[in-house]
């Protein structure tokens, strides 16, 4: 079994021209990933002379092949400023930070999908910590917008804790066509997420950069076609990817997730506040597990306390959307049309999740 260590040993004497250092200290040889024999890396170049690209391509195919694996996989990209300020240690003035994270996001600008007229209604779900339910909330509210005939799109941001896919049931991943990523549908709604790309639960070990990256390739490498609304689910509070989303999209609204308990609408109060500093509207509060409800005599129990959140949205400026019960959806594996986390719409959650649909549609198509 060949291991990543090998891959970056049998790599390491190959220099960067400039420096001589060695782009694996570098770090320009990046997302090393070996799956059943077969090897698949991503190479960084500063030198972008036509002959530099394909010897540099050609020598580590060369060294890889010794390791006898089936399969080798290069994908060589030209070095941003971000990437030469990274090889190179050097720290990076404020100035020149802002104007990186400016360029970023105009790196996206000229993509149909975020142009302001596009159309298109982007909604990112966020919360202040996990387990609050926000991704539920976030593959039940793109099922309920694409019941009532929205063409809806889901990007399963949460790039560490991706889920998304196990949620809605899916066991096929993505293809390409014509260079193309055709994202997987189910339910009518249209799905691209980190977790088609890690196999066996793998843990997902990239710095902030890389994080960045892979949501503008969700972005602009993949073949939406029409939609009316793109939801986001955002990994739990404020950090890179939260941060990116902001920049990318402006025109983004937000959905913030809790519970009754006082601490996680607390901590939630900091999602919704980056929101606003960043001057994204914020659509409501969703209040999740808000009481159990006993099958038997529909009486209530409020298992992780009341009033969350409420004082949330007051906190926000807001309004609070909706109180979501306790519970999982009552999904029978042996059904066809079988996902763990989907509430019908014939059920108590289902009906909610179509009412939450309405006030967002109501909230996001007003004008």
């Amino acid at each position: 079994m060949i291991s990543r260590e090998q891959v970056q040993e049998i790599l390491y004497s190959m220099g960067e021209p400039t420096s001589g250092k060695s782009l694996i200290d570098l770090q320009l040889i990046r997302d090393i990933v070996i799956k059943e024999n077969k090897i698949s890396l991503s190479v960084i170049y500063l030198d972008t002379s036509e002959t530099y690209r394909a010897d540099l391509e050609k020598e580590i195919h060369h060294r890889l092949e010794k390791l006898g694996p089936e399969e080798i996989h290069i994908r060589l990209r030209e070095a941003t400023d971000y990437d030469r300020k990274l090889a190179f240690g050097e720290k990076m003035s404020d100035e020149d930070e802002a104007v990186l994270k400016k360029g970023h996001a105009a790196g996206l600008e000229d993509h149909a999908l975020i142009k302001e007229d596009s159309g298109v209604h982007f909604i990112a779900i966020a919360s202040g910590k996990g387990g609050v339910g926000k991704s539920t909330v976030t593959v039940n509210l793109a099922v309920a917008l694409a019941r009532q005939g929205k063409r809806v799109g889901l990007i399963d941001a949460d790039i560490y804790g991706f889920s998304i896919p196990d949620m809605m049931g899916l066991e096929e991943g993505p293809i390409v066509e014509d260079e193309v990523i055709l994202p997987v549908e189910r339910f009518g709604v249209k799905v691209m997420s980190m977790g088609f790309f890690i196999r066996e639960n793998n843990p997902v070990i990239w710095r902030g950069p890389m994080l960045g990256k892979m949501l503008r390739q969700f972005l602009s490498d993949v073949g939406w076609g029409e939609l009316d609304y793109l939801l986001l689910d955002l990994p739990p509070g404020t950090g890179d990817v939260a941060l990116d989303v902001h920049q990318m999209l402006p025109q983004c609204k937000e959905i913030i997730v809790t519970t009754p308990h006082a601490t996680a609408a607390f901590v939630a109060a900091r999602a919704g506040a980056m929101a606003i500093q960043t001057n994204h509207e914020i659509l409501g509060v969703v209040e999740n597990m808000s009481y159990y409800e006993c099958s038997s005599c529909g009486d209530r129990d409020y298992v992780f306390g009341r009033g969350g959140g409420g004082r949330l949205a007051e906190t926000l400026h807001t309004e609070l959307i909706a109180q979501l019960p306790l519970g999982v959806p009552n999904n029978h594996i042996s059904e066809p049309d079988f996902s763990p986390s989907i509430y019908k719409f014939d059920t108590t959650s289902g009906k909610i999740y179509d009412e939450i649909a309405t006030t967002v549609i109501s909230k996001c198509e007003k004008d």
